[in-house]
C-alpha cells in the first residue's frame, strides 16, 4: 500500500493533470468573437465573402498586441474545431476555454444566420469585412 501511494504521488508530480483554463482577457474574447463570427459567415456559405488571411492576424495583432498573439488565437480555434470534429489536433494548441467560447458565439451566429439567412449574413459578413476578417469578391 505505501509502495503505491509513493509511486502515484511521484507519477502525479511528473504527469500532468487536467489543468483549469485561464480566463480570456477581454482583447482574446473580442478577438475570438469576432473570428468566429466570420467563420460562421463562410461556413454557412454566405455569397460574396472570402477569408482576408492577412487582415485576420493584422486585426489581431492590433487587439491583442502581436501577430504571434494573433496566431496564438486561431491556432487555438483551429485546434478546438478539429477536436469538435474528431480530428487529430495539437494538444498544446487546445484551450478549453477558447473552445467554450467559440463553441458559443457559433450557435449563436449560426442560429441567425439560418433564421434569417439574407439579413444576417448582409450584416455578420458586412462586419467582418468592415474588420478585415473577411473580403468581397
Amino acid at each position: 500500500m505505501k509502495l503505491k501511494l509513493s509511486v502515484f504521488a511521484m507519477l502525479a508530480t511528473i504527469v500532468p493533470g487536467p489543468s483549469k483554463a485561464a480566463p480570456l482577457s477581454d482583447a482574446e474574447a473580442t478577438f475570438l468573437d469576432q473570428l468566429v463570427t466570420a467563420s460562421v459567415v463562410l461556413e454557412q456559405r454566405c455569397d460574396g465573402y472570402e477569408v482576408d488571411g492577412s487582415g485576420s492576424v493584422q486585426l489581431g495583432a492590433r487587439l491583442l498586441g502581436s501577430p504571434e498573439a494573433a496566431m496564438a488565437i486561431i491556432d487555438a480555434y483551429a485546434a478546438a474545431i478539429k477536436a469538435r470534429d474528431g480530428d487529430s489536433y495539437d494538444p498544446r494548441k487546445f484551450r478549453p476555454e477558447v473552445s467554450d467560447a467559440a463553441s458559443r458565439t457559433f450557435r449563436r451566429v449560426r442560429t441567425d444566420l439560418i433564421r434569417n439567412p439574407n439579413r444576417a449574413c448582409a450584416d455578420y459578413g458586412e462586419a467582418s469585412v468592415d474588420r478585415g476578417l473577411l473580403r468581397r469578391y
